[in-house]
């Protein structure tokens, strides 16, 4: 079994052509399987595929606040 490298979320946008900032509103959200070490986030490239092959999470608005 392969395993997972984590990847910091600049590291991320750049790989997936997704901006930080988005990606850190996911994270933040719970959307995007990640987590912080310090100050940083991190989250693996199988994350943030999954992330964009599920369009169920893809088709909520990430802006909207929870009621």
């Amino acid at each position: 079994m392969a395993e997972s490298r984590y990847i910091s979320l600049a590291e991320a946008a750049a790989q997936f052509g997704i901006s930080h900032s988005h990606l850190k509103l996911l994270a933040r959200s719970e959307r995007l399987r990640a987590f912080k070490i310090g100050r940083n986030w991190v989250t693996t490239a199988e994350a943030v595929a999954e992330y964009l092959e599920n369009e169920a999470l893809r088709s909520r608005n990430p802006y909207k606040r929870r009621s």
